[in-house]
């Protein structure tokens, strides 16, 4: 059986590298981008360490809702699935909306592989024993845990409501897995700890990306963001090649997999009631599934 992996945001840094792990597992992998150029290169890198099937591009920007559901039509299509490994990320120095009139960091960090995870189910679950894997950050520890709306209130700062995102979907990932225990499809989060990529060196040099208090002490900050995005994107894809293949996870679901490729406590408040309530009712009114593939979240 063809064992089919999907990889978001593939074609750089630790998406890329998370691909290659996967291919080198024996498993066909597709990945996701906007830049044809870029998806071609990948599959090239892709090709020449695969184990099992040719390695793909898939075209689509992952910040228009739209586009989300439509690739996941196109993969749904295609049949089973194995492995879903949600790695887009995204983090802005300064306050931007996607073209669906959400703010950014939300609708990239969440929202976007909420629909695509949803609309893909069916396909997981017949794909199965399968998993899912949703990429985390360390950031999540300085967000504000409210999420009655996208914005909570005061000034943007990048580095914050990246991390807000991320927690967001953070929640949603492990309640997903309880949701799903039983199933045959898994769900994990992977932490990467952090790498030199094209979001980190573009975005975190400057002190407008984190709240005022932090700002009286950036050279401490920028040394301590400097430390945790030098390593390569190899090593930190570690944590997601581990979640999506590594048969000591098997029967097992809702596990953080921490930088060092080892489950980790998750962090606190990712099962507070209130908080999943909130993040579900917000994203089924934001990014409504009408229905399709998957089903609405209970």
């Amino acid at each position: 059986m063809n064992r089919r992996a999907v990889v978001t945001a593939g074609t750089g840094g630790i998406g890329l590298e998370t691909a290659k792990g996967l291919a080198a597992h024996g498993f066909s992998v597709t990945v996701v981008g906007r830049n044809a150029e870029r998806g071609a290169s990948a599959v090239k890198e892709i090709a020449a360490v695969a184990t099992g099937g040719t390695p793909r591009f898939v075209v689509a920007d992952l910040a228009s809702l739209e586009e989300v559901r439509e690739l996941a039509a196109r993969l749904a299509a295609e049949g089973p699935l194995r492995v879903l490994v949600n790695n887009v990320g995204a983090m802005f120095a300064q306050r931007q909306q996607t073209v669906d009139g959400i703010e950014a960091s939300f609708a990239v960090n969440h929202l976007s592989p909420y629909v695509l995870t949803e609309r893909l189910l069916d396909q997981l679950q017949a794909g199965g024993p399968s998993r899912i894997v949703n990429v985390t950050s360390g950031a999540v520890k300085v967000a504000k845990r409210t999420f009655d709306t996208v914005e909570p209130p005061g000034g943007y700062y990048g580095f914050h409501r990246y991390g807000r995102a991320k927690l967001a979907h953070l929640i949603y990932t492990l309640h997903l897995a309880e949701r799903l225990r039983g199933t045959g499809t898994t769900v994990f989060a992977a932490d990467p700890g952090g790498a030199a990529t094209d979001m980190t060196n573009g975005t975190m040099t400057s002190p407008g990306i984190v709240s005022p208090p932090l700002r009286l002490l950036w050279p401490l900050v920028r040394r301590t963001f400097e430390r945790s995005t030098a390593g390569p994107a190899s090593v930190a894809a570690q944590s997601s090649v581990f979640a999506a293949t590594d048969a000591s996870l098997d029967g097992q679901t809702g596990l953080v997999i921490g930088p060092e490729a080892r489950p980790v406590p998750a962090f606190r408040g990712t099962t507070d009631p209130r908080a999943i309530d909130d993040i579900l009712s917000l994203s089924r009114r934001l990014a409504p599934l009408h229905g399709d593939l998957g089903g609405r979240p209970s």
